[in-house]
């Protein structure tokens, strides 16, 4: 009898984890499908280019379902996390989270250039021997970053929800230089002097590009919900209407990842058809297995060892819990459209507190970017060896700055890192044209760097939480509501006391001049 009831546990046990992990194990399988499938269809026919658009069409299906997502999943969760947290709170997450970011970010830039310089991908080839893919984009240092901060604060709120801005540099051309006339008797003699200026002039010409503009949108979320919290009663219809917006957007997100693993599967077997030049990949060899072998340093060591320093918990079951979110990530190569996912796992499988994931998530997939800084690192240093450029040290410390600074600015969509190369390369006098280079490969290594990047914003979650722990414990001694309805209002009428309670950042005022007594919880 023991034995029979311990098989029914185990079939149970085996059950119960086909049905907590089913959509894991699908998109797994999908993947493995994926796989097949493009090397088959690639071997055995020949599809043109509008008949491979054709077959990529459900995963771009997939695509844009998240994507459509992404806005009202970030305005809603960054404005009920800050107004649920009073000012002092959020300060000092943010803070904790920031300095968090930074600091991976450094170790992973440090982590990347100590490879290259040790492995020296680039000594051994030439760059006329590898094929050059696509055009340098045009862009200038310090233009980039003045754009970066610009976009912080947009002219207009609904464009920013589709736009971004951005700057280009057009020559002014030089004024008219009048000719010199002169006549001499009895001969007339036209003689014209004209002076060249040899130093071009400039001026900034805006436009604006598509796509979301997350920084601006946080900006204003963070502002707007400090405000939302400050205002008391007033503020609360506007707090729950957010809320029950997250919580809508989240069932949405519920919905489309049952269809995650039919978009995934197309997605990955349409790249693999599309891709034309196989030998690149051995020829690169060298220089992928450099960037790759940091990444999986940096996430299998550096982060898990920081997580558990400070969490004082198992990393590699919290990396478990994420695991949906990092194949995600690997196959769409977006931190920010995988956001949603990220939101899902973060919350119901490692159980982080609400109020930090709706804070500290959002501002992760847009500057956390650890995996793109080690791979700038890499990628400017290995042009270097390429070109015999020796960099001194003072090089190396303005490629790791700028590598640091740059990926911040990244914006969470497929390749910005190019862009961002490119200020890399300029920053040390390389030739910025260089990064055509490394174009043909950028497609595969994304994927990898996305994957770490929604991996060091899951753990900054977990490790702010835990550095929060004593605000939120603070918090939630204030409030006594129910946690699964975050601003349920619940009157109780108190005889004794006849006090009258507002709302204000998750506590309370005291006002004793009503015998109407309102608890007010902003747990989440």
């Amino acid at each position: 009898m023991d034995m029979i009831g311990n098989k029914e546990r185990r079939g149970m046990n085996f059950k119960g984890l086909l049905r907590r992990n089913w959509l894991l194990i699908a998109t797994i399988v999908s993947v493995l499908l994926g796989v097949g499938l493009g090397v088959v269809v690639r071997e055995y026919s020949s599809l043109s280019y509008l008949s491979k658009q054709y077959f990529g069409f459900p995963g771009e299906i997939l695509m844009r379902m998240l994507k459509l997502v992404i806005l009202p999943l970030i305005i809603s969760s960054m404005i009920t996390g800050v107004a649920a947290l009073d000012s002092e709170v959020s300060g000092k997450i943010g803070l904790r989270a920031v300095i968090y970011y930074f600091s991976t970010t450094i170790i992973a830039v440090i982590l990347g250039i100590i490879l290259v310089m040790a492995i020296k991908p680039g000594v051994s080839q030439n760059a006329d021997h590898i094929d050059r893919v696509g055009t340098t984009p045009n862009v200038t240092t310090v233009d980039t970053l003045l754009d970066l901060i610009r976009n912080m604060f947009p002219e207009n709120l609904v464009q920013a929800c589709f736009q971004q801005y951005k700057t280009k540099r057009k020559e002014v051309e030089p004024p008219n230089v009048q000719a010199e006339t002169s006549t001499i008797a009895p001969l007339t003699t036209t003689i014209s002097a004209v002076v060249e200026n040899i130093t071009k002039e400039y001026k900034l010409v805006g436009s604006y590009s598509d796509g979301i503009n997350v920084l601006g949108l946080i900006v204003f979320c963070v502002a707007f919900g400090l405000v939302i919290g400050k205002m008391g009663e007033k503020g609360r219809i506007l707090l729950e209407f957010f809320d029950a917006l997250n919580d809508a957007t989240m069932k949405l997100v519920q919905i489309i990842m049952c269809y995650m693993p039919v978009g995934i599967l197309f997605l990955i077997a349409a790249k693999i058809i599309e891709v034309e030049d196989w030998e690149i990949f051995r020829k690169m060899g060298l220089y992928m297995v450099t960037v790759l072998s940091g990444l999986a340093i940096h996430s299998i060591i550096c982060l898990p060892l920081i997580f558990f320093v400070i969490v004082r918990k198992n990393p590699y079951t919290f990396t478990l819990g994420m695991a949906q979110a990092l194949v995600t990530a690997l196959m769409i190569s977006s931190s920010s459209a995988t956001l949603p996912v990220t939101f899902r796992c973060a919350e119901e499988n490692n159980r982080i507190d609400k109020r930090i994931t709706r804070f500290v998530l959002p501002v992760g997939a847009t500057i956390n970017m650890d995996g793109t800084a080690l791979y700038e690192a890499v990628a400017a240093i290995f042009i270097a060896q390429l070109n015999n450029y020796a960099l001194d040290v003072g090089q190396i410390v303005t490629i790791s700055i700028t590598a640091t600074v740059a990926s911040i600015g990244a914006a969470g969509v497929p390749n910005a890192g190019l862009v961002t190369m490119v200020i890399v390369l300029t920053a040390v006098g390389l030739p910025a044209s260089d990064v055509t280079l490394i174009v043909a490969v950028d497609w595969l290594l994304d994927r990898f760097r996305t994957m770490i990047n929604v991996l060091g914003d899951a753990y900054g979650a977990g490790i702010v939480e835990k550095l929060s722990k004593r605000e939120l414990e603070r918090m939630d001694l204030n409030s006594d509501g129910d946690v699964s309805n975050p601003f349920a209002l619940e009157a109780t009428l108190d005889d004794d006391e006849c006090e009258k309670k507002s709302y204000v950042n998750g506590g309370f005022t005291v006002d004793k001049t009503d015998a109407i007594s309102f608890t007010e919880t902003s747990q989440f």
